[in-house]
């Protein structure tokens, strides 16, 4: 059952089932069966098979969809909920010591809200912009090695 912010039930181990594992895997190219669930055998890269962290182009674009459609919605969804709950709390301990320590732990959350608002976005579009990086290498290396002339040319 999901929870206030549409995260999946929390597993007996303390991770979130459902949303959280499906966008973990998305995000980190773990193959799933037809039925969401991870795919059965070693993965690449996990201590198994070929070790690479090599991703396509598309998975990038993917990841970073993820993040704009799912992860950067969800986590200023769930800081303005934070943020209406604690206000309600400091209204209902107005004069007390609690209020002014609520107020600091609210101001605390928006910074860290903000810092992790700002790395998402990075992150989204530092995976947008490197598949053109790594063609704009390749197409750079490509032409200096034709632009290069061997004495041989010359015989």
């Amino acid at each position: 059952m999901p929870d206030d912010f549409g995260h999946g039930q929390a597993a007996a181990d303390g991770r979130t089932a459902g949303t959280d594992e499906q966008i973990g895997m998305r995000l980190n190219h773990v193959p799933t069966e037809p039925s969401g669930g991870p795919a059965p055998g070693p993965v690449p890269g996990f201590g198994a098979g070929p070790g690479d962290f090599a991703s396509t182009p598309k998975q990038k674009q993917e990841a970073a969809g993820t993040i704009e459609t799912e992860l950067e919605p969800n986590t200023k969804k769930a800081a303005e909920v934070a943020d209406d709950a604690t206000s309600t709390a400091q209204k209902g301990f107005e004069g007390w010591e609690t209020a002014a320590g609520l107020k600091t732990v609210a101001e605390t959350w928006d910074k860290q809200v903000k810092v992790l608002m700002g790395r998402l976005s990075a992150e989204k579009g530092a995976l947008r912009g490197a598949s053109g990086l790594f063609a704009r290498n390749d197409t750079g290396i490509r032409n200096g090695f034709l632009a290069s002339q061997s004495k041989l040319n010359d015989l």
